[in-house]
């Protein structure tokens, strides 16, 4: 009986889970057909010029910092050996434990007027020259370098994987025509990488496009930030509605530029020369100049901000402890752990059905499944309110009819539609995993099973979830974090009177005393470099000989 239910109620679930991440774009395009007369003009005579100029020009500059700062130490400790290169493997992707909105904070605060910067010129220059050194971070500028500093791993870590794995006989047959290192390097190495350089700067700019503490924080009025000031500052959801469509449109955008990069690309090895390129050794002050290179994205994007976390957390735990932090601690373990159950449920439900029974319409829900993760936050946000709000209207409607009390906002209270906005925003995370995953069992096994007389219940408890476990885990790890460090939807959504670790941040920031709440940053920090060491763990191949 279990059985002959199994795949009919899995096929409903991916159906189901495809149609809860549909539901938040269609939700923003009702509410932006609303009539609003005025509405689009004052958008575009007074709101649009300045965040479209801000958004393009933090997109190519935060992706110009990625570019440079990753594909080039991926070129570097994918092809040299020198001193340090081990401990940079494990470095360069740890920025990635640093949300943008935390990087902000602490450059700022570091680098203000009195602040650790400002005091330690004030050694060796008078106060008033020293303060005509601090550069302006509450600017684009400033906001491109902080933001690039921290997603530089994406490009970092997709380039890695390429550069790492490309055959040696490119290379040898350029050196025998006399090409040199650099010319091996910008035109064999890197077009070789262009698939995967799309890849990690599509990534980029999605997580720059969601951003909306950092950019706040440090006055960048990009698209995401002035959908949030309409919102909430001007009381227009209908006109936040419109300029969330215009980010979907952007979002589509930059999808179809990372397809087209990566079109036409042939990176497979060589069927007569599998050897890998070798690495060369970098001695001397070469060696030591390649170090340093590699060494300052990570000490500026990871190190700094970590020191200045752990100095600002013992300073202030030995004067005051807020226990309001383990409150909120607790209900951002709660809300991440709940809508990781939930991720992986459904994420396992939506491979399961195409694994059972592949048809077009159950891939097409697959698909459509791993395109939460391109919405920015705020825009979820926004698409999610009307939907959890008309449902908690109609639970009232119905108690009301039963003559019984009113249950009030079910979802908005409960916190409900923070876990729903997590799932649907991360949701891409298991479900690539499980694919990836699936792949690797054979369907040979699901015959045997079928053979020994098992049923699809029995082959998925007895042979699929033990070889997905590594999948799962991984996934479950690291929805867990990416919903910790969420703020967007999780500032909007949150029931009232209830703070997430991420939100506390927020908060204290916009008081102007971030350093309160050092402590909650360095708890999401911590729980973040975990997981993103656990996932480079095994990113160094060996090489073949020279």
């Amino acid at each position: 009986m279990i059985a002959r239910i199994a795949e009919p109620a899995v096929s409903a679930l991916a159906v189901f889970t495809a149609a809860l991440v549909a539901l938040p774009v269609l939700a923003i395009v009702v509410i932006a057909a609303q009539p609003a007369p005025g509405l689009w003009s004052h958008l575009v005579d007074y709101v649009l010029p300045l965040a479209l100029r801000d958004t393009a020009a933090l997109l190519i500059g935060v992706g110009s910092i990625a570019l440079l700062a990753g594909a080039g130490t991926a070129w570097l400790v994918s092809s040299h050996d020198f001193p340090g290169r081990g401990l940079l493997l494990w470095l360069l992707p740890l920025p990635l434990a640093i949300p943008t909105y935390i990087a902000a904070y602490v450059y700022v605060d570091l680098f203000e007027p009195l602040g650790l910067v400002h005091r330690t010129l004030m050694l060796w220059l008078p106060p008033r020259d020293a303060l005509a050194l601090l550069p302006n971070l509450r600017s684009l500028p400033g906001a491109i370098f902080i933001i690039g500093i921290v997603l530089y791993p994406y490009v970092y870590l997709s380039a890695r994987a390429t550069f790492q794995l490309q055959s040696a006989e490119f290379a040898e047959a350029a050196r025998t025509l006399g090409a040199g290192r650099w010319d091996v390097f910008r035109r064999i190495s890197l077009p070789m990488a262009r698939p995967a350089l799309a890849v990690g700067l599509a990534l980029v700019a999605l997580e720059t496009l969601n951003d909306i503490g950092a950019s706040e924080y440090l006055g960048v009025r990009t698209l995401t930030v002035s959908i949030f000031t309409t919102w909430l500052n001007r009381g227009s959801l209908a006109g936040a509605a419109q300029l969330s469509c215009l980010v979907l449109v952007i979002v589509g955008g930059l999808i179809a530029l990372e397809r087209y990069g990566r079109r036409n690309a042939i990176t497979e090895f060589s069927s007569e020369s599998p050897r890998l390129t070798p690495r060369t050794p970098f001695t001397g002050l070469k060696g030591w100049l390649a170090f340093a290179a590699c060494a300052l994205p990570a000490l500026l994007g990871f190190v700094v901000p970590l020191l200045f976390l752990l100095y600002q957390s013992i300073h202030r735990s030995s004067v005051t402890m807020d226990t309001a932090i383990w409150r909120d601690a607790f209900s951002s373990i709660s809300f991440a752990a709940l809508a990781t159950l939930v991720a992986l449920g459904l994420g396992l439900a939506t491979i399961l059905a195409t694994r059972w029974r592949p048809g077009s319409w159950r891939a097409f829900s697959a698909n459509i499944a791993q395109t939460g993760y391109a919405l920015p936050g705020l825009v979820l946000a926004l698409g999610l309110l009307s939907p959890v709000l008309t449902i908690d209207n109609a639970l009232n409607t119905f108690a009301a009819w039963l003559g019984l009390s009113l249950p009030g906002l079910v979802l908005m209270g409960s916190g409900a539609a923070v876990v729903t906005a997590y799932v649907i925003r991360f949701l891409a995370v298991p479900t690539g995993f499980l694919r990836a995953g699936f792949e690797r069992i054979p369907f040979d096994y699901d015959d045997s099973a079928r053979s020994a007389g098992a049923g699809q219940i029995t082959a998925m408890r007895r042979i699929h979830l033990p070889l997905l476990r590594p999948a799962l885990l991984g996934a479950a790890i690291v929805v867990f974090v990416d919903c910790l460090k969420e703020l967007p939807a999780t500032l909007l959504l949150r029931p009232l009177n209830v703070e997430t670790l991420a939100t506390s941040i927020y908060q204290y920031a916009s008081r102007g005393s971030f350093e309160d709440g050092a402590l909650a940053a360095l708890l999401i920090v911590a729980a973040s470099i975990g997981p993103v060491a656990w996932l480079t763990r095994f990113s160094d191949i060996p090489q073949g000989p020279a």
